[in-house]
């Protein structure tokens, strides 16, 4: 999935399919992750925050979306 490099300190690049519904989370750590049922909305507002990695841990981390790590 193509991902989007964001300016944060604790997420290196995002990348969402709307047909699926799944958000891809790498981090600095080194880590990947797929975040699956997220809605669209979320995606936005995740790319759109002032804070990628504070509104990643308040509405996908926090919320309990299904993930799996895959790198």
């Amino acid at each position: 999935m193509p991902r989007t490099l964001v300016v944060s300190s604790n997420l290196a690049s995002v990348g969402y399919d709307p047909n699926t519904r799944m958000l891809e989370v790498q981090f600095h750590s080194g880590g990947t992750y797929q975040y699956s049922g997220v809605p669209q909305s979320v995606y936005a507002d995740l790319m759109a925050a002032s804070s990628h990695g504070r509104f990643f841990d308040r509405y996908v981390k926090k919320a309990r979306y299904p993930y799996k790590k895959i790198a």
